[in-house]
C-alpha cells in the first residue's frame, strides 16, 4: 500500500517520456474557496493543500500555462442539486464569502475561472470547451475534496478522453477513509499519481 504522498510507480515507456507537456496541459484546481475554512480534512490541512496549490499555479503560470480555478458558487442556491439523501452531505461553511477563492491561492488574472453547481467540474460548464480550443490535452488536479469535486471531476475528464495527472499531496478529504480510498483504488486507473514536488521538477 502506498504513502500519502508516494506516487505510483512509472512504466518503462512513462521513465523516458516528460511526466507533461506544458503547451499541452492545464492546472484544475478544485473548491478552495471560503467555505473550506474552519472544516477538517484528512490527511492534509486546507491550509497545506492551499499552500501547494498555489505553488503549482505559479508555476504553470511562470510557463505560460493554463490554470483553471473551480468553484462552487450561486446567488440563490435554487441551480444547486438536492437529491434525497441516505447520508448528510459534509458540512460547508456557508458564511459571507463562502463562494470567494481563498487568499493564499494567489489568483492571477491569467486564470479561467470555472464556476459549477456540483461535483465535477465539466458538466454545465465551460472548461472542456476552453481546453479543446486551446489545445489541451493533460490535466493536473488538486483541491478539495479528494473523493468528492476532484474524484468527480477527474472522472469525467477521463470520460472525455483528458489524460490526469493527480498532485496527491495536494489535495485532502473529508476524511482519510475517503482520500485512501480514491488515491489507492480509483486514481490509479484513470490517471497518474505523482506529488507536488515531482510536478514543479518538470523542465
Amino acid at each position: 500500500m502506498k504513502t500519502n504522498t508516494q506516487s505510483a510507480a512509472p512504466s518503462s515507456t512513462q521513465e523516458q517520456e516528460p511526466l507533461l507537456e506544458w503547451n499541452k496541459t492545464a492546472l484544475v484546481v478544485i473548491d478552495l474557496q471560503g467555505w473550506t475554512k474552519g472544516v477538517e480534512y484528512a490527511p492534509y490541512s486546507s491550509e497545506t493543500v492551499v499552500a501547494r496549490a498555489a505553488e503549482l499555479a505559479e508555476r504553470f503560470r511562470e510557463k505560460g500555462a493554463f490554470v483553471a480555478l473551480v468553484h462552487v458558487s450561486s446567488r440563490d442556491f435554487r441551480d444547486i442539486p438536492k437529491p434525497r439523501l441516505d447520508a448528510s452531505p459534509p458540512p460547508m461553511n456557508l458564511e459571507e464569502g463562502w463562494d470567494d477563492f481563498l487568499p493564499g491561492l494567489g489568483r492571477a488574472e491569467s486564470d479561467h475561472v470555472v464556476v459549477k453547481k456540483q461535483w465535477g467540474a465539466f458538466h454545465g460548464t465551460d472548461l472542456d470547451l476552453q481546453l479543446r480550443r486551446r489545445g489541451l490535452d493533460t490535466i493536473v488536479l488538486c483541491g478539495i475534496a479528494s473523493g468528492i469535486g476532484v474524484d468527480t471531476t477527474a472522472r469525467e475528464a477521463f470520460h472525455h478522453g483528458y489524460r490526469i495527472i493527480f498532485a496527491i499531496d495536494a489535495m485532502t478529504g473529508f476524511t482519510l477513509a475517503e482520500h485512501e480510498h480514491v488515491r489507492d483504488f480509483i486514481f490509479p486507473r484513470i490517471g497518474r499519481i505523482r506529488t507536488t514536488e515531482e510536478i514543479l521538477q518538470v523542465k
